[in-house]
């Protein structure tokens, strides 16, 4: 089994917040993961897919994923 894409961990960061952040922790371990194979400092969200897309919303996010050891940024969708 391979390990996951940056990508492929990114979709199921956005399926566990819409399933009421149903594993959230690990898929941001695995994110964490990816993000360092792949030699990237930060994940971008498109935030027309998060469940609260509001500033504080978003910066909630931010701050849950800034705890964990991973920088979210938003794509300008």
């Amino acid at each position: 089994m391979s390990e996951p894409t940056v990508a492929e961990a990114t979709d199921r960061i956005y399926q566990s917040l819409q399933a009421d952040n149903a594993d959230l922790d690990t898929h941001i371990a695995t994110l964490k993961a990816a993000l360092t194979r792949e030699g990237l400092k930060q994940a971008v969200f498109d935030p027309a897919k998060l469940v609260q897309n509001n500033r504080s919303g978003r910066k909630l996010m931010q701050a849950y994923f800034r705890q964990r050891g991973v920088t979210v940024t938003f794509s300008a969708s």
